[in-house]
């Protein structure tokens, strides 16, 4: 899977102005982008997801593209085939644990069913072992389930790409360490390549192959996990 990436927005808000001039292409299924909050990182990946629309540049996913201002494509997020998985999660909480699971997998704004459990859901709701809580709503499960449960939800519509916003920002240290594990393990088992944004080097370690550091809105460097961490 080859990623390459070359995106340009300026944004001004009130009296600040930030630009987002960021570029990078590889070949490597696990990449970090590392660096402060205020960097880029998140406009990077909304970017890649659909989410914001840059003022110039070229998003290309193996060989198909996704965004080419020169010429005038912009795939629809929906049709990016690009799973993205927020930091807060993003689970809806009017929603069980299967509807949410299963929310991309129907077309409109119907709510998916409350009992009927696909095929392409009974694959990650065994694999993340959430039967137990499929009937519960977000609010009535642990930190650690609702990323269990949104992963699922990412997984289930087979993107070609996952995206990770700070999956573990908000959890406690032992939680952050066991998920990191288990977010290892997820990517040893499965073909499709993550990008995860992080300020944390643990992550990067265990969850990275290659590393583009990320400051005031450009790439400043590339690394191996090995190398960032050795660092003073």
């Amino acid at each position: 899977m080859k990623i390459e990436l070359c995106v340009r927005r300026r944004i001004v808000s009130h009296d600040r102005e930030f630009v987002l001039d960021v570029a990078f292409q590889t070949d490597t299924r696990r990449v970090a982008l590392f660096g402060p909050s205020g960097a880029g990182k998140t406009l990077t990946v909304q970017a890649i997801a659909g989410l914001m629309r840059p003022d110039q540049g070229r998003i290309v996913i193996n060989g198909r593209i996704l965004f080419d201002s020169e010429k005038q494509i912009c795939l629809a997020p929906a049709a990016r085939k690009v799973a993205y998985l927020f930091q807060d999660y993003g689970l809806f909480p009017h929603l069980t644990v299967l509807q949410n699971i299963c929310f991309g997998l129907e077309k409109g704004w119907r709510n998916p069913g409350r009992h009927t459990i696909p095929d392409a859901a009974r694959l990650w709701i065994d694999m993340f072992e959430l039967g137990a809580i499929v009937n519960s709503h977000p609010a009535q499960i642990s930190g650690g389930q609702k990323q269990r449960v949104a992963l699922a939800r990412a997984l289930v519509v087979q993107p070609d790409m996952l995206l990770l916003d700070e999956p573990l920002a908000a959890l406690d240290a032992t939680l952050r360490k066991k998920l990191r594990m288990e977010l290892a393990a997820l990517q040893q088992r499965l073909e499709i390549p993550m990008i995860i944004i992080t300020h944390d080097p643990a992550d990067v370690l265990e969850l990275a192959d290659q590393v583009y550091e990320i400051r005031d809105g450009t790439i400043t460097g590339s690394t191996s996990p090995g190398e960032l961490l050795a660092r003073p």
